[in-house]
């Protein structure tokens, strides 16, 4: 029996004195001898007029299960157990300490209980995170214990309410009880109302309460926050202090993350200011959610400066501004504030393994990325928390380790829809669009598994890349009918997808229809025009965009600058690169030098780019380079092209696309002896060229097509088209340019070879697929042959249709014997 089990832990007690039991609890508790020392009982009660206090002295030094073992059993060996308090904060005592069984096997010998006694056990279950028990322990509570409920038992059951039904029925219990309108009790109804996104029910009860102190506030403002409504938030701060409620520090926590949600960084700052007038910035709660605010806001400066001056730091704060660092892509301070965490003996937790595991990815460090993996592996961490899993597969997949990514993904016990979207991004990030549309496919097998907004954000840039226009549509449709079309990251993907399958008027509707107060949005029509070579359009949406009082960044300038290149607008280009820096002081990365390199090459002005690189202030990287070797191709310029292609390879010797290019330029020169050197150059370090491709997209299948490629099933048909085109081609005055044939072969032989390029693989199987004059839309994965850019606008003569092919660099709609690109590009 239960009695038995609990007094062998302690020596029997035949006297009415403790001090005969009080050495083996002084071995366990030193502190349990302080309130012991002078403690003895009667056979009716406690002797000492501070036996109260001892009480209460024993209970506090209870510091893990076995004190509070040791306590109950000198409670029953003292017969004081069958006080009905005592028993009461027994309960309370092991739910606190981890251990709600020994709460429930103390509740259910205490033979008389009351209502006092019930609400204990419920809350102990509450409090344990037990919440199916807690609501079944109150149903036992009403149907056998023959008690009335109080005031003090509905606020943890309605917490342990897990859905709306059982939420309901238990605001019927309170409605025939008449507690409605008790404060606590219709503050906790708010809190469940709110929860399950009610938010309307929630502000009606509230607006009904009799009564309300700052606990009803703050329920009704969390309320709003948990629902993404800071506006209606704020609304209901300025209506208790209309009453002349001030805010405590639960609701300056709620407010900050909610201005830190809504991107209200005025609201934010007013409220910070309250802080600070009123004493409370230096409260722990509040100076977290301050730091988590500012970094929202990219201020990593007022971040940093209150977390120096906080007097106190939890592992919340160290946790904060790692992540604030993290998320404004500084990952060196965010490690360095790691490592100080570190030699203060500060523990992680998930979070900082979390914000950790991106930080390495940042880093690009695969070494301590393992580590970290390592240290997660040992402690059991992916099992005890999806959220972890999660971060470490998207660790390796920004580290371009997709194969540890999928690994590690296929390990994870729990797969949430996270799980699922992490690993989709991180095929489409690599440039794996088939993989991640194939993992969208498996997911959608999990019937519990419900696509969200970031499961259209992961797979929609993977229906883009291979131009699978019909399969991103259906997303489109899937979208709608979720109501997520007006979201703007959504909504933005809909753009890109829109706008590179092809269709920039559909691109330029939906744009039209989204949100448009941040910079995303324009970011991503502004570059679209400019692929599709629009770039006057591109300008005059940018100013658009700064009548409407949207402030650009650093993404909004790299589009332009990138439109500009497209369409040789050097002065405007150049013009935007200095109003960048001088107005809105923004610094340039790489891809803001790679984008004036470029532009200036590409308009001929060969030295005047090799100049630019010189002067500039940081270390050029392979895509500067890389720009002015694209350049030197363009224009022929092999001595350049050489200098470009030696301090390329210093910097990158392992993108087999730059040898490419160097190979191209000895080519249209006729220097053969130095393609076969650059060629072996690439085989003697491992290398081999990246094999073009081209795509089309026919009865919702996309058929991919490789140079002089044999497999496909209307391969007789597809080279007999060919045939009839370049006949046809010839009597308009088509004269194949051998100059883009890089092999050293007969004139026929180039012919053939020419002929066979995988675009115009796509476009003669699109020709015999698809109904007469309907458009064609052709994806490649590299630049298109400038021979078969000409021969595209003769097809396009010929069979009277627009043919649109976007190459890896921009979109060319040909019609009528024309390119959109003006033959710039």
């Amino acid at each position: 029996m239960f009695y038995i089990s609990v007094s062998s832990l302690v020596p029997t007690c035949k006297g009415r004195h403790v001090s005969k039991f009080l050495p083996s609890l002084r071995l366990c508790c030193q502190l349990f001898s302080a309130a012991t020392n002078t403690l003895q009982f009667s056979s009716d009660g406690f002797a000492n007029e501070n036996k109260n206090d001892d009480i209460d002295l024993l209970f506090q030094s209870c510091t893990n299960v076995h004190h509070a073992k040791q306590l109950h059993a000198f409670l029953v060996v003292s017969g004081k157990v069958q006080n009905i308090f005592l028993s009461a904060r027994l309960v309370n005592r092991y739910a606190y300490l981890g251990d709600v069984s020994f709460s429930r096997i103390t509740f259910d010998l205490i033979p008389r209980k009351d209502v006092y006694t019930w609400n204990s056990m419920v809350s102990a279950y509450v409090r344990s995170g037990h919440f199916r028990e807690a609501i079944d322990c109150f149903s036992q509570f009403l149907l056998t214990s023959g008690l009335r409920p109080d005031f003090y038992t509905f606020p943890p059951v309605l917490k342990a309410c897990q859905n709306l039904v059982d939420g309901k029925k238990i605001h019927c219990q309170i409605l025939k009880l008449g507690f409605e309108w008790d404060v606590f009790v219709a503050a906790s109804l708010v809190h469940l109302y709110s929860r399950f996104g009610f938010v309307g029910i929630a502000r009606r009860l509230f607006d009904e309460m009799p009564i309300r102190d700052v606990g009803s506030w703050n329920a009704m403002i969390s309320g709003f926050c948990q629902n993404g409504n800071a506006a209606d938030a704020l609304d209901v701060l300025i209506e208790m202090r209309s009453e002349g409620v001030k805010m405590d520090r639960v609701t300056a926590t709620s407010l900050l993350t909610a201005c830190a949600q809504s991107g209200d960084i005025l609201s934010g700052m007013l409220i910070h200011l309250y802080v600070i007038k009123h004493g409370l910035d230096f409260d722990l709660l509040i100076c977290n959610a301050l730091i988590n605010m500012y970094s929202k806001f990219g201020s990593l400066g007022h971040a940093r400066r209150i977390f120096d001056q906080m007097d106190i730091r939890d592992l919340v704060s160290w946790n904060s501004i790692i992540a604030a660092y993290e998320q404004n892509d500084d990952p060196m301070t965010a490690l360095g504030l790691f490592y100080s965490m570190q030699l203060l003996g500060i523990q992680p937790d998930f979070l900082t393994l979390v914000s950790l595991a991106s930080i390495l990815a940042q880093l690009s460090d695969a070494a301590k990325s393992r580590s970290v993996h390592g240290f997660i592996l040992r402690r059991d961490f992916c099992v005890q928390d999806v959220v972890i899993g999660n971060a470490v597969v998207d660790m390796y997949a920004k580290l371009g380790a997709i194969y540890s990514a999928r690994t590690v993904f296929e390990g994870l016990p729990i797969k949430d829809v996270i799980s699922w979207n992490t690993l989709i991004t991180g095929y489409a990030q690599n440039g794996l669009a088939s993989e991640a549309i194939e993992v969208y496919r498996m997911m959608q097998e999990y019937k519990e598994i419900i696509p969200n907004h970031g499961t259209w954000v992961s797979i929609l840039p993977a229906y883009t890349s291979v131009g699978a226009l019909q399969q991103g549509m259906k997303i489109h449709g899937r979208v709608i009918k979720n109501c997520l079309d007006l979201d703007v990251f959504v909504g933005t993907c809909l753009i890109d997808m829109y706008a590179k399958c092809g269709r920039l008027d559909d691109a330029l509707l939906l744009f039209s229809q989204v949100p448009r107060k941040s910079a995303i949005p324009w970011n991503a029509i502004i570059s679209s025009h400019g692929v599709h070579g629009h770039g006057e359009k591109a300008l005059k949406l940018f100013k658009d965009m700064l009548d409407e009082g949207v402030k650009p960044d650093h993404v909004t300038f790299v589009s332009l600058l990138s439109a500009c290149s497209h369409s040789g607008l050097v002065d405007e280009g150049q013009s935007y690169f200095h109003m960048m820096q001088e107005q809105y002081r923004i610094k340039p990365s790489l891809k803001h030098y790679g984008c004036m390199v470029d532009l200036l090459g590409r308009a001929g002005h060969l030295n005047k780019a090799y100049s630019f690189i010189d002067n500039m202030p940081v270390r050029p990287d392979a895509s500067v380079w890389g720009a002015l070797l694209g350049a030197c191709r363009i224009h022929g310029n092999v001595d350049l092209g050489r200098i470009a292609s030696e301090r390329l390879f210093e910097v990158d010797s392992e993108n087999v696309g730059y040898y490419v290019l160097l190979s191209n330029i000895y080519a249209n020169s006729g220097k053969w002896e130095g393609v076969e050197k650059v060629r072996s150059l690439a085989r003697n370090r491992g290398l081999s060229k990246t094999p073009g491709w081209s795509s089309i997209e026919v009865n919702n299948n996309v058929d991919v097509f490789y140079t002089a490629n044999q497999s496909h099933p209307k391969c007789q048909e597809i080279y007999q088209k060919l045939s009839d085109l370049t006949a046809k081609m010839k009597s308009l005055g088509y004269v194949p340019d051998f100059s883009f044939v890089l092999q050293d072969v007969e004139d026929d032989e180039k012919e053939h070879i020419l002929n066979s390029h995988s675009e115009r693989l796509a476009i003669a199987f699109g020709l015999i697929s698809t109904p007469p004059k309907t458009p064609i839309r052709i994806f490649k994965n590299l630049r298109v042959c400038g021979d078969c850019h000409n021969a595209t606008k003769f097809i396009s003569v010929i069979t009277e249709r627009e043919i649109i092919v976007r190459d890896s660099n921009r979109f060319h709609h040909f019609k009528d014997g024309a390119c959109s690109c003006g033959d710039y590009w």
